[in-house]
């Protein structure tokens, strides 16, 4: 067992079609083809399944003002699903760390604001206190830790969808290595809910 795996775990999450994208080719901002999958029992099971280790969530500075320009709404809304609920409480209360080299400070609670690479802000993180460090569908966030191999798990929700085109998160040249599956679960639509260890 490494030093990396022998702390905090880094756990990265993203929704990726059945064709590997996780946005669509003409705008990357539009995330309408995943609300169809978003709300299945499957989705939020695995989304509950990964925030309640976790006492850090990491972002890049666009999913941090969707992410929290939208969960907090979701807190005492009429007909909520509860784990809706639970995840949008586990974020505004949580710690947040947000990459970001245009912001100067953080409009949001219990918020640092870190202008650096991913890897270096993770080192950070793992050497204090805490549980799962929980990379939440921020693209480049990921994309950077994969290169740095700083993801100890790996979880990822994918939906029956081919989007033609997009950006890819698993680019060439990744560091070769191999990975164990810790979990899998199939529910409606066809959707998976897959989650993968790091063998070191």
């Amino acid at each position: 067992m490494t030093a990396q795996s022998a702390g905090r775990r880094v756990v990265a999450n993203m929704t990726l079609s059945l064709d590997g994208r996780y946005a669509a080719p003409d705008d990357p901002l539009d995330m309408s083809w995943v609300m169809p999958y978003a709300h299945t029992d499957i989705a939020r099971d695995h989304m509950t399944g990964l925030h309640e280790s976790a006492t850090t969530a990491l972002l890049g500075r666009v999913n941090a003002e969707g992410f929290l320009g939208f969960w907090p709404t979701v807190i005492g809304m009429e007909g909520a699903d509860p784990r809706d609920e639970a995840f949008a409480k586990w974020l505004v209360g949580t710690d947040k760390v947000v990459l970001s080299s245009t912001l100067k400070e953080a409009p949001w609670e219990r918020t640092a604001i870190a202008d650096r690479p991913a890897a270096e802000a993770v080192s950070d993180l793992r050497a204090s206190e805490g549980g799962d460090i929980l990379a939440l569908s921020s693209a480049s966030v990921i994309k950077a830790l994969l290169a740095a191999d700083e993801v100890d798990r790996l979880a990822l929700t994918v939906f029956p969808v081919f989007l033609g085109g997009g950006p890819r998160l698993f680019d060439d040249g990744l560091p070769a290595g191999r990975w164990a599956l810790a979990g899998q679960a199939a529910g409606e639509h066809g959707t998976l809910a897959l989650v993968y260890d790091r063998v070191r």
